[in-house]
């Protein structure tokens, strides 16, 4: 099967060039009854992995290696669909494909969107409201400090689905935002929309830096020292994409000098973050643990997910959150 490659920073997909061969579809490593409610709705017979097995719905994220051997194991299948939005997981899994072939894979991006970009949204606002430092104050303080969110210029670097709900939730500020994605292909509800080349000709202006983008070699520490010191003083910088996008010493030390106002992670490099890490002693750092999109906001989105790419596995082929192997998101 050919893929083609698509934007890290945009979360687009395209329809494979070949289609995979309907038949029995298995749930692993575990079978919730709601995510085999997902694949009736959408048509689809569950059965035990065997030879007959043409799809497979995998619900782990940590056990990669095991799905490699699965699909080893059972050539025949010709669609899987991935938990999460993030495949970085995977990424042994997808080089080790012989010539780019392979099942068709599919994520979850774009299906949680709402609840990560109402945490990124809520992440800013704690940020420039100085929230983490007042709590760990524990006490009164004399000064009055923090900033609205209202009217600010905010950096977006990203064009997906969590992107594009960011800006919906963003509207009501009156913000402006520019969107940095890797080509300059306005997107809609932003007010500049820039190739990624040019990135640092606009965090100057960022008064909050948000980060949407997937995780993939070109991407890894797209945010370090010199990013973080090109930055207005007194910024926020929020991420709730993947912790590899930020180089973790960088921004230590940025916010240790108090360059920033602060910073709301909700994902970090390492994760999860080792208990005695300098960032859990920052009191400029908000760090919520990987918690944007909890079990109980995902499992009914990711069963919609599950329903949808049913229907296109048994039907006409057009998937949701197509996965290309070759470019690892």
């Amino acid at each position: 099967m050919r893929h083609q490659h698509r934007d890290p920073l945009s979360g687009s997909g395209a329809i494979p060039s070949t289609r995979p061969e309907p038949g029995p579809i298995a749930v692993l490593p575990t079978v919730p009854a709601a995510f085999v409610d997902a694949v009736a709705a959408g048509g689809g017979e569950v059965a035990e992995l065997d030879a007959r097995t043409r799809g497979l719905v995998w619900l782990s994220e940590k056990r990669a290696d095991e799905l490699a051997e699965l699909l080893e194991a059972h050539p025949a299948i010709g669609w899987v669909q991935l938990p999460w939005a993030g495949v970085d997981a995977f990424a042994d899994l997808f080089a080790s494909l012989p010539g780019g072939r392979g099942p068709v894979f599919t994520s979850a991006k774009g299906a949680y969107s709402e609840p990560v970009a109402e945490h990124a949204v809520a992440l800013a606002q704690a940020v420039l409201r100085e929230l983490a430092p007042k709590a760990r104050h524990a006490r009164w303080a004399e000064a009055r400090t923090g900033t609205s969110l209202y009217g600010r210029h905010v950096v977006l670097v990203g064009a997906g689905g969590i992107a594009r709900e960011i800006l919906r939730l963003l509207e009501p500020y009156r913000v402006t935002v520019t969107v940095v994605r890797r080509t300059a292909q306005p997107l809609e509800g932003a007010n500049e929309t820039v190739a990624v080349d040019a990135l640092h000709d606009v965090l100057p202006r960022a008064e909050v830096l948000i980060l949407a983008a997937a995780a993939t070699s070109a991407s890894r520490h797209l945010i370090g020292a010199r990013e973080l010191a090109l930055l207005p003083e007194g910024a926020a910088l929020v991420n709730i994409a993947r912790g590899a996008l930020v180089d973790t010493a960088a921004l230590g030390e940025a916010l240790a000098q108090g360059r920033l106002v602060g910073a709301g992670l909700d994902v970090t490099e390492p994760e999860p973050l080792p208990a005695d890490h300098p960032l859990w002693g920052e009191p400029r750092c908000l760090i919520t643990s990987h918690s944007a999109d909890t079990p109980e906001m995902t499992a009914p989105l990711l069963a919609q997910r599950i329903t949808e790419n049913v229907r296109g596995f048994l039907g006409d082929g057009r998937f949701v959150g197509l996965v290309d192997p070759e470019a690892g998101y």
